[in-house]
């Protein structure tokens, strides 16, 4: 398989996918489609964040948004590259099992159709999406996702903690996940 798993999309002071463009640019070499999974956005429209993708990736790369296709799993079948944007992991989730894209995204990537992640995206890679920060938004029919990897990812790992909040940070919640789930691996 060949995945290409990022833990963000910005920067501060860097354009939208602007710190990633070197890596982007080598793993897509010779790509001249991306099939792009627009669910994790949730405040915007699945238009505009497709468009924010092409704008970012440039012009000699075609990027068309799941949502604007009317045979999903054939294109999925027919993609030349998958890239599943960031946002809200639930929703990512809930509604790429709504529509059925779990398994034909997984066949298509173990059979070499790159993948590429960020955040949200690279949550789903992962065997289940219990190691992700955001809010349960929506409840996905499960917590199972594409297990294009053996291990869990925290995207945005970070281990400060807020001055003066009582709450846990990411690495107490961590551990408390390696708690219950102890043949389990975390990167974060």
């Amino acid at each position: 398989m060949k995945l290409l798993l990022l833990s963000n999309s910005t920067i501060k002071g860097e354009p939208y996918l602007g710190w990633p463009k070197k890596y982007l640019n080598e793993y897509l070499a010779g790509i001249e489609k991306v099939l792009f999974v627009p669910y994790a956005g949730v405040t915007f429209s699945y238009d505009e964040y497709t468009a924010a993708v092409q704008n970012a990736l440039g012009n000699n790369i075609s990027v068309t948004g799941i949502h604007q296709v009317e045979d999903k799993v054939k294109a999925i079948e027919e993609a030349k590259c998958i890239a599943v944007g960031g946002g809200n992991t639930f929703h990512l989730l809930a509604k790429m099992q709504s529509e059925g894209l779990i398994g034909p995204i997984r066949r298509a990537v173990q059979v070499g159709v790159p993948y590429i992640g960020w955040s949200a995206g690279s949550n789903v890679a992962c065997p289940t999406i219990m190691t992700t920060n955001d809010m349960p938004i929506i409840q996905p029919s499960s917590f199972s996702a594409l297990a294009l990897t053996y291990f869990q990812i925290n995207a945005h790992y970070t281990e400060k903690v807020i001055e003066g909040h009582g709450g846990e940070s990411r690495k107490q919640r961590l551990d408390e996940f390696l708690e219950v789930n102890k043949e389990t691996s975390v990167v974060g």
